[in-house]
């Protein structure tokens, strides 16, 4: 979505800079983001430019924000208040000018009350929210993720993948993916590095737990518009494997909407997407409502 949201936009041709939060050292974040000249600390033999520098006329991904540390907050809101900044050890203000993407995947307002994150700055960056469904209620997605992922990993390891038995997706789909997308990245990187065949069975699938003893995992949409009933994590990879990806999206469509109805707004949030976007899928799989009418006016 950030990739999408900046090279959809008036920027595309700058550069978009992403940040993980976690993973920047708290007592070198600050150096990272803003730059520092020579001589600010110990260490620092020569300037350096800041990735707020880097993003210039772009835009910048803060990706889990909620971690950013508490200290420095107050100079992000000073840069998105007054599109200035200064570099470690230096007094001189700077021109900011680049757009702000945030990411998280905790309850900002929770962080709030834990003081991990500032109520001023939240209210700053809360302009526009796109929330995103967890993995699990995305099942269907599974597939097209994976072939992206493993043709991914491929060029980068020369490797020479070529498919995903149906036991390893029943584990995929059988799993409660409590750490999303990237968990599923992270877990087929590791299958195709250790992978010895041209196919990723569900031994090579490394998941933290035991699938079968998590609960709350929704293959029920997906699964009853392929069967007409509701099915088990294992019924439901045996399904699923006979069917094209555009099967199984339009069946997952027609299902939800019959159960609500032909109700586009209660379909969309079934299906955890927006409204345009059904209507997008609708109108890509020739799915008209009871009357015949394509309805995308409404």
């Amino acid at each position: 979505i950030a990739n999408a949201s900046h090279y959809n936009s008036l920027r595309a041709k700058k550069s978009f800079i992403k940040v993980n939060c976690t993973t920047l050292p708290k007592d070198l974040f600050e150096s990272e983001l803003f730059g520092h000249v020579k001589g600010a600390f110990t260490g620092a033999v020569e300037g350096k430019q800041g990735l707020i520098s880097a993003a210039n006329g772009g835009s910048l991904l803060l990706d889990e924000i909620g971690e950013m540390p508490i200290e420095l907050q107050p100079k992000l809101l000073r840069i998105l208040e007054n599109r200035t900044y200064r570099q470690v050890g230096n007094s001189k203000e700077l021109p900011a000018n680049f757009r702000l993407i945030s990411s998280t995947n905790q309850d900002l307002n929770q962080c709030v009350g834990q003081n991990l994150l500032r109520q001023d700055l939240l209210y700053r960056i809360n302009t526009i929210t796109i929330k995103v469904p967890p993995l699990r209620q995305r099942l269907e997605e599974i597939p097209l993720l994976t072939e992206t992922f493993i043709k991914r990993f491929n060029e980068k390891y020369q490797k020479n993948i070529l498919d995903v038995t149906p036991d390893a997706y029943e584990k995929m789909f059988s799993y409660f993916w409590p750490g999303n997308i990237r968990e599923l990245h992270n877990v087929l990187e590791r299958a195709v590095l250790l992978c010895q065949s041209q196919k990723i069975h569900a031994q090579d699938l490394y998941l933290e737990g035991s699938p079968e003893n998590r609960s709350g995992i929704n293959t029920h949409i997906v699964g009853s518009a392929i069967s007409n009933e509701p099915q088990s994590p294992n019924n439901f990879a045996k399904e699923f494997t006979s069917l094209t990806l555009e099967e199984i999206e339009r069946k997952a469509i027609l299902y939800v909407l019959e159960k609500t109805n032909w109700n586009k707004v209660a379909a969309a949030k079934s299906l955890g997407i927006y409204r345009a976007r059904l209507y997008s899928l609708m109108k890509k799989h020739g799915v008209t409502d009871e009357s015949g009418q394509d309805d995308f006016e409404e």
